[in-house]
């Protein structure tokens, strides 16, 4: 090898290392400061009450505060793109959930998934399918027979465009085969009364508020939409074992970390969320804000995102969703 050739590559060589060098030393002294989640909602809610449990815990092994920051606004992209813009140093992270799948078929947005580095799926949240208490069905097989009976008279309750329960019950709809009108609603609140009232046929929903009132008598639940039945529930079929092989559409929190994050913090951290989730107080936690903990990686949080991306995004064509 020529002189001045041997010379240029090992020089080459050599800067490649030191452009390395400072991205490895900050990977092996993370954290040694305050490191930020922003969750793009409201305080108080159970997206915001997971990723609180989670990072009390991250705090108390990792040995520095992680900050809980609320971003809410436009169905969690406002938070998010202030996630993708965040110094990509580990110390900011950001808390999205299935919608983050959802978003960008229905909005303009100013990032991408290629903004983000998969982190933790911490948790899944199962929906289930309560119907008014007069409406005269009590399985899921029963519900068919009658939607079918009565096409298009049938409505079920969403809280928004776009929200994952819209999208199930649309999915829901079209593999059934008979048509149901969907009706918005601004939170979930409103959405009980009138189930209750009877002004509303069904909603898929979180389990944590309207069980109470199934157990009262006062609606009645047909399935779960996730692949296993809730452990506290175990005679409230799946969707997927009442004549829907398949069928799973469970809402989920997920931790993201802006794009070039260093892979040690993110496997670090996902290490450290997959033992945390195993925890049993943990789980109560979880359990009691109606999430299921499940802890896997960026691997698996990547494919989790493109299969769902994939799904959202042939409901909402087929259906012919948009944002008025």
């Amino acid at each position: 090898m020529k002189p001045f050739l041997k010379t240029s590559l090992t020089a080459m060589a050599a800067a490649l290392t030191l452009a390395a060098a400072p991205a490895q030393a900050q990977a092996d002294d993370w954290p040694n400061r305050s490191v930020e989640v922003i969750v793009p909602y409201t305080p108080g809610g159970a997206t915001d009450s997971v990723t609180r449990a989670v990072t009390d815990r991250l705090t108390q092994r990792l040995g520095q505060t992680f900050v809980v920051t609320n971003r809410p606004g436009a169905n969690g992209t406002i938070g998010t793109s202030q996630g993708a813009r965040a110094k990509p140093d580990g110390y900011t992270f950001v808390t999205v959930l299935a919608a983050h799948t959802v978003n960008p078929h229905l909005y303009k947005l100013n990032y991408s998934d290629e903004d983000f580095t998969p982190v933790s799926h911490m948790a899944d949240l199962p929906l289930f399918l309560f119907v008014a208490k007069d409406l005269p069905v009590n399985t899921l097989e029963e519900l068919v027979e009658y939607g079918k009976a009565n096409d298009g008279m049938l409505t079920y309750a969403s809280s928004g465009t776009g929200a994952s329960a819209h999208l199930t019950g649309a999915n829901f709809s079209h593999l059934a085969g008979f048509e149901m009108i969907h009706v918005p609603y601004k939170g979930s609140a409103p959405i009980l009364t009138d189930l209750l009232g009877g002004r509303v046929s069904m909603a898929f929903d979180p389990i944590l508020v309207p069980m109470q009132y199934a157990k009262q008598g006062d609606l009645k639940v047909l399935a779960v939409t996730s692949t296993e039945r809730w452990a506290d529930e175990p005679d409230i079929p799946t969707v997927a074992e009442s004549g829907f092989p398949g069928f799973a559409m469970n809402s989920w929190v997920a931790l993201l970390a802006p794009a070039g994050t260093p892979q040690e913090i993110v496997d670090k951290v996902a290490a450290e969320i997959a033992e945390i989730v195993k925890e049993e107080s943990i789980g109560e936690r979880f359990k009691n804000a109606g999430f299921v903990p499940i802890g896997t990686g960026p691997a698996d949080l990547q494919a989790l995102i493109e299969r769902d991306s994939k799904m959202y995004g042939e409901i909402i064509e087929r259906a012919k969703i948009s944002i008025d």
